[in-house]
């Protein structure tokens, strides 16, 4: 059975159910704000967080919570990061202790995620009632209200369901997330949330996690900010009753392709979305003379802000591409690149053998209109490839953060 696209979201996969809805932290009542997912059995878990040195409090309680690798719940609020805040630990310790309480589970088995403004005190008052209202919410229907409820200046919804099959067990794999700024590679650079009802070992999710997290999520950049807070977590119930895979044979290759299917569309969905975006950018490279190496270029011309504002611009500028290579810090000879744009109007080279060519700027302009734009770059250093996905720089990313907290 192959991977094929299901509803649900978080909910697609058996023992979950989610909520989400407007408790108060945000101004706007039109704007849900707090999210709750919770499995009808404990579950496997496994994550990864953000790698920058300032992190908010909820990955302090997340991280001990989860150590045990068991967890059974997400409560999520957006609006306040609780970050940068002397009482941050302790408001996020009450927000896992309010949840265990709700829900009649362990304040341990909780992963908890705050994310919106930092440097802003948590009001526990508004979190409080809402951790007391979720539970008579949550439903198998409830996965988009979570993920609208996680929704900072996101303008779309983020949720996959999908269903393939391993042990010969019918297995689902849902997933919501949320990003649109402070997207950089180095995981976390988002909230994403994923459910399984797959049977797997702790040790077995988290190298799986691992795995698809450096092809997907640690592929894309909005804006080379890696954000404070977020993390990409995953909760496994076992309820789809397959032996449980506890070693690196097909099964497990099962789950890091389900996984894998999952992080793709995430990564296209947050870069494609990102603050004031009109364009999703994709960089495929090929020739680089080995992997690391191609995702180092890959994602350098992929985080440019000038090649960003090019994309923008409709400017088909192979010198701002190849800018973005040279001081991507990997060696390699310009003598050996070739690059085009490619959209769904058509593809133009630009550049070969490391020299701009003259082209129809015409039908470059036509090119690069268009809503998808893949950069493809050529090297002759050997077989090492990647992709990377990201966005155009508009005014409108400067308008949305030149008054964010305000």
């Amino acid at each position: 059975m192959s991977i094929k696209r299901i509803d649900g979201g978080v909910c697609a996969p058996k023992g979950f159910k989610a909520a989400g809805m407007h408790c108060g932290v945000r101004k706007n009542h039109s704007k849900k704000d707090i999210a709750m997912i919770f499995c009808d059995v404990p579950c496997t878990a496994a994550a990864v967080y953000t790698q920058n040195k300032v992190y908010g409090a909820p990955i302090t309680v997340t991280r001990k919570n989860i150590s045990d690798g068991r967890a059974q719940a997400v409560i999520c609020n957006s609006g306040n990061a609780n970050t940068a805040n002397l009482d941050g630990v302790e408001k996020a310790q009450m927000m896992s202790d309010l949840t265990a309480k709700a829900l009649g589970i362990k304040s341990e088995d909780i992963i908890v995620a705050s994310t919106g403004v930092i440097g802003q005190s948590l009001d526990m008052e508004p979190i409080a009632y809402g951790i007391s209202e979720l539970p008579k919410l949550l439903s198998v229907d409830g996965g988009n209200d979570a993920a609208q409820a996680i929704m900072t200046t996101d303008t779309k919804v983020k949720e996959i369901a999908i269903e393939t099959e391993i042990g010969g067990k019918k297995v689902r794999f849902g997933a919501i997330s949320k990003g649109s700024g402070m997207i950089h590679p180095n995981m976390a650079t988002m909230l994403s949330f994923i459910t399984s009802d797959v049977a797997i070992s702790h040790e077995m999710l988290q190298k799986a996690l691992r795995e698809i997290i450096k092809d997907t999520y640690n592929m894309i950049s909005v804006d080379g900010d890696t954000s404070t807070n977020d993390m990409v977590s995953v909760m496994a119930s076992g309820l789809a009753e397959n032996d449980e895979i506890t070693t690196e044979g097909e099964d497990y290759k099962k789950v890091v392709a389900a996984l894998m299917e999952i992080g793709l569309y995430m990564a296209k969905m947050i870069a494609g979305d990102g603050e004031g975006a009109t364009r999703l950018l994709e960089c495929r490279l090929t020739g680089a003379k080995d992997i690391p190496s191609a995702k180092v270029i890959a994602k350098s011309v992929i985080a440019s802000s000038l090649v960003k504002a090019a994309m923008f611009g409709a400017d088909a500028n192979c010198g701002r591409v190849l800018c973005a290579m040279g001081y991507s810090g990997e060696d390699f000879d310009p003598s050996g690149v070739a690059v085009w744009f490619e959209s769904a109007a058509g593809s133009i080279k630009v550049c070969e053998q490391g020299c701009g060519l003259k082209f129809d700027e015409e039908f470059a302009k036509k090119v690069l209109l268009e809503k998808e734009i893949v950069i493809k770059i050529e090297m002759a250093e050997g077989s090492g490839f990647a992709t990377a996905w990201g966005c155009d720089l508009t005014y409108d990313y400067v308008k949305i953060n030149g008054d964010y907290r305000t």
